[in-house]
């Protein structure tokens, strides 16, 4: 029997590796022939243990992704939700390979939920009251340019699929909290860390009080890290067994999402933990400077992404069976966890 090719981009990282895991534990998993692009000749050699085929190299190298893309009748692009480069040489394989075998390959790009912050100015003064909602693609069709965050790939990979060589799906997570575990964790191959909270608590513990952007008076929406594994997974089972009744392209917009939260709140969080661990005398989240922002983000403007608002419901989402249990209230019980896990990578560092 012949096996299923997949290439997959981004193993090594917090949302790949949680896929690549969900791949390895699947039903079908000895129907798989699994590739991975992967830096590390040591992760390499250790994802091969796990029946994983290894190719040595970067995302950044077009002319290997497009080889690889080409050979694989799914792809699932878990790395860089920005790289256009690497969106189009994916895409150039693909169509080559329809072009030459008949083969309508499937894609399943991870894009975000940053990109409803197109055009807000809230700078953590005041919340919106507009939501998307991802069954609606006109309202997203009409509301982000091109020069939106993450829009170029997104509309490359729309494009692709209008022209009828791909089936393309994009799924877009908010902010994704809890702390990766699997064996591909255990294994050291995959990094279990999200980013934004962990960015925060970074902060915190630097200038040793929590804080926010303006007021963090602006929301996001969030996901656990489990629970968006599942809906890749979801996704691509349902695409399988009924590929004719499941959006795709400009109707292929999967938000994951289950709950959302005003970035004082996470803030608040922290700085509960840090009391109660002695680290703060004060619970009270104060403003980042715009200095902060540079010393503790790279940039003004990554940092200032903390007070934008992106409000989304994944409608679509649970539109094909998946199912989230857990919210924000679980989301903020999470950070002592968090935090501990940070202090113990500060201690070995």
């Amino acid at each position: 029997m012949s096996k299923t090719p997949i290439f997959l981009i981004g193993a090594t990282g917090y949302i790949g590796g949680t896929v690549l895991a969900r791949l390895l534990a699947h039903p079908s998993k000895d129907t798989f022939d699994i590739t991975v692009l992967v830096r590390s000749e040591e992760k390499a050699k250790k994802l091969e243990t796990f029946g994983v085929k290894t190719v040595i190299g970067s995302y950044t190298d077009t002319a290997l992704v497009e080889q690889l893309a080409e050979k694989a009748h799914v792809v699932f692009s878990c790395a860089d939700a920005d790289a256009l480069d690497a969106a189009n040489a994916f895409l150039a394989g693909l169509r080559k390979r329809h072009a030459k075998l008949g083969d309508l390959p499937i894609l399943i790009h991870t894009s975000g939920t940053g990109l409803l912050t197109f055009g807000d100015s809230a700078k953590g003064e005041q919340p919106t009251d507009k939501i998307y909602f991802d069954n609606d693609p006109d309202d997203i069709e009409k509301s982000f340019p091109p020069t939106a965050l993450h829009r170029n790939v997104d509309l490359a990979i729309v494009q692709a699929d209008k022209e009828g060589y791909v089936r393309a799906y994009i799924v877009l997570p908010s902010t994704i909290w809890g702390i990766a575990k699997n064996p591909l964790v255990d294994a050291g191959i995959q990094n279990p860390h999200s980013q934004q909270i962990p960015a925060l608590i970074n902060a915190a513990l630097a200038r040793g009080q929590a804080g926010v952007v303006g007021k963090g008076r602006a929301y996001w929406p969030s996901v656990n890290i489990e629970e968006q594994g599942d809906l890749f997974i979801i996704l691509y089972d349902a695409v399988v067994s009924n590929p004719e009744k499941i959006g795709h392209g400009r109707d292929g917009f999967y938000f994951g999402e289950n709950g959302e939260h005003l970035w004082y709140d996470i803030s608040k969080a922290i700085g509960k933990v840090l009391v109660k661990r002695g680290i703060s005398k004060s619970d009270e989240p104060t403003s980042f400077t715009t200095e902060e922002l540079v010393k503790y983000f790279i940039s003004e403007e990554i940092g200032g992404s903390f007070g934008t608002n992106s409000r989304a419901r994944g409608i679509h989402s649970r539109s094909i069976g998946w199912q989230p249990k857990l919210g924000t209230r679980d989301m903020l019980d999470s950070i002592d966890t968090e935090v501990e896990a940070i202090l113990k990578l500060q201690q070995k560092a």
